[in-house]
């Protein structure tokens, strides 16, 4: 099945491409096809993810694939949440973001957080039954950054269960355990099933 993929992020496309391809999917990117980034201007990533679909698929005519995914920290009452890429501001930067989340924790104990992935699939954009699956990866905040590899808060979320930080893991590894990989696993679920 051939559909748009409603980002110009080339890592976040690397993490889907890799669990969807095996299956038939082939992801093409909004920017390939001359598709601009949409507004998020929601307060909840079901939301935001639903009009990035219904964009891309307008636009595009195939039908869409989007994913509204952040950082909740239990401190801040679930911030930074559908802000997380723009934490620290305009323009998006990783290392600012990161550097802010530390600096507003400080000493905290209080370290828990989640990732949260909202991915929606709609066969056209006026599909009026989206499919939508959620994905949460539970973990805290270290002090300090560990790894190299993943993007966004990926050095600063310690997996407990393997003492290791998301940018400590393989990319296979991070794609069974992540937010976006239970969120990929249940869409392709409920899409199976709907398809029956």
């Amino acid at each position: 099945m051939k559909l748009v993929l409603a980002s110009n992020n080339s890592k976040k496309l690397r993490e889907l491409d890799a669990i969807l391809s095996p299956l038939g999917w082939q992801l093409v990117p909004q920017g390939e096809l001359g598709i601009p980034e949409v507004e998020e201007p929601h307060c909840t990533f079901v939301e935001n993810a639903l009009a990035k679909a219904r964009h891309a698929a307008r636009l595009s005519g195939l039908p869409a694939l989007a994913d509204d995914s952040g950082l909740c920290v239990d401190a801040f009452a679930g911030a930074p949440g559908v802000y997380s890429a723009r934490y620290a501001g305009e323009p998006k930067s990783d290392a600012r973001n990161n550097q802010k989340l530390l600096a507003e924790l400080g000493e905290s104990a209080q370290r828990a957080a989640r990732f949260v992935s909202l991915i929606v699939f709609v066969r056209h954009a006026d599909d009026p039954r989206p499919i939508i699956a959620e994905g949460e990866w539970h973990g805290e905040i270290l002090f300090e950054a560990r790894g190299n590899d993943g993007f966004g808060y990926d050095p600063l979320f310690y997996v407990r269960e393997l003492d290791r930080s998301a940018a400590e893991l393989d990319a296979a590894e991070k794609n069974r355990r992540s937010h976006r990989g239970q969120a990929l696993a249940r869409l392709v679920e409920r899409l199976s099933a709907h398809d029956r």
